[in-house]
């Protein structure tokens, strides 16, 4: 079900057809909202810290796409993570933009599959029997397009992998 759903919405992004809908959002209860969801998904496998600094309660964005970023990337840090090993989402609200950065300390993405990362159907090579579509960081990367934003990510083999996405709060 989760891949119909994935290959769906990238047979959208590539029709030229996934829709950029912004509505007036609080970010930061947003954000809480999704640590929920991905909390049920966890199953106490990891803890989710998060923190806010500025004000991110006045955004207009697109709740389903971020809702896509959000998502992928909660649940890829706790996919890709050792059990009891924290991940933290962090929100800041500075000069008229939004910047998430999600963090965890797993296994971390191969120097040589860093620059393939957001190509539909690519994974990395070093996630063994981990299940997944290769699908989730090109949604991301086509949501955070739609905004505006941008994407960024630095990871270590081994120790881990934080992703920077920046969005506009107004569009």
């Amino acid at each position: 079900n989760h891949l119909l759903k994935e290959v769906l919405v990238i047979g959208k992004a590539e029709a030229g057809k996934l829709e950029y809908k912004p509505q007036p959002l609080n970010l930061e209860e947003f954000c809480q909202e999704m640590i929920d969801e991905a909390a049920v998904v966890a199953e106490g496998k990891t803890e989710i810290k998060f923190s806010v600094q500025g004000d991110c309660s006045q955004a207009i964005m697109d709740e389903k796409l971020l809702s896509h970023i959000f998502s992928n990337l909660l649940s890829n840090a706790i996919k890709y993570s050792p059990q009891g090993q924290g991940i933290t989402l962090d929100l800041l609200g500075r000069d008229g933009q939004a910047i998430i950065q999600v963090q965890d300390h797993g296994i971390g993405i191969p120097e040589e599959d860093q620059k393939r990362l957001f190509e539909t159907f690519y994974r990395a090579s070093n996630v063994g029997t981990i299940s997944g579509t290769g699908l989730g960081l090109s949604i991301v990367k086509q949501s955070v397009d739609l905004h505006g934003g941008s994407i960024e990510f630095k990871s270590q083999l081994g120790q881990g992998t934080t992703f920077t996405v920046t969005l506009p709060m107004q569009p």
